[in-house]
């Protein structure tokens, strides 16, 4: 068995998410697992396993998205990735495949991530970016926006901004940078840190947004995390406007 390291990048819009969910194949971990278990020709009921560096939510997007699979095959780099592009749907691209260290793990060897959510705002509509950005009814403060952005970076226990009321694990992350642009009609902000709980992007941004329209206070951000309490941030922003742009090693 070979372990190899993929990077792939996909239009989330159609699908339930990375992870495989009970009642549906339209997971990317399961198309991505089929096609390879096809190439391998596994017998029926069984498959090969994708592990992905993270989990991103349904209708999220991912330029980058790091995976590894162990495969025994006599097939090339090159030959599994001609395959699987041939295969998989036209919203799902294997970008590269390459032989990786036996022990090589794309989520636990993972030591940072970043993420880009995409704002739009204007009288017309955005026609060809409509999958991949939030329309907003109006323009948010920036300056306001990162100023709050700057209580929200630096280690902390982000479970007020976390969407799962259940997680038992520790909540505690360092997000190092965040970073909001702006370029004619389109707002950008960027996170990266060395982890993110579930939903905790959209949270950020859905947070920093009601600074931005003058719903919340900047300095009101110490008090959410220092509540930890999911009822004391923001609203979660819409998953189509966020993209997982690189898993760093």
């Amino acid at each position: 068995m070979k372990n190899f390291k993929m990077i792939v990048s996909y239009d989330g819009t159609r699908y339930f998410g990375w992870e495989h969910q009970p009642d549906t194949d339209m997971t990317i971990q399961g198309k991505l697992e089929k096609v390879l278990s096809q190439m391998q020709e596994m017998p029926e009921g069984q498959s090969v396993t994708v592990i992905g560096a993270g989990r991103t939510d349904a209708g999220v997007h991912a330029r980058a998205m790091t995976c590894n699979v162990l495969l025994d095959t006599v097939k090339t780099e090159e030959e599994i990735q001609a395959y699987m592009n041939r295969y998989l749907p036209d919203d799902i691209s294997v970008n590269s495949v390459k032989l990786a260290a036996e022990r090589f793990h794309s989520r636990f060897k993972a030591i940072g991530k970043t993420y880009r959510y995409t704002c739009w705002y204007g009288s017309s509509k955005p026609v060809f970016d409509r999958r991949y950005v939030t329309v907003l009814e109006r323009e948010p403060d920036i300056e306001r926006m990162q100023e709050a952005a700057e209580y929200l970076t630096g280690m902390h226990d982000y479970k007020s901004f976390c969407g799962n009321a259940r997680m038992k694990k520790s909540t505690i992350r360092v997000v190092d940078v965040i970073r909001i642009e702006q370029s004619g009609n389109y707002i950008r902000f960027y996170f990266h840190g060395n982890g993110f709980l579930q939903n905790m992007v959209r949270i950020m941004t859905g947070t920093l947004l009601e600074v931005g329209f003058g719903k919340k206070e900047p300095e009101d951000m110490a008090r959410i995390i220092e509540a930890k309490d999911r009822q004391a941030a923001g609203y979660t922003a819409p998953a189509q406007g966020l993209c997982l742009m690189k898993v760093d090693y």
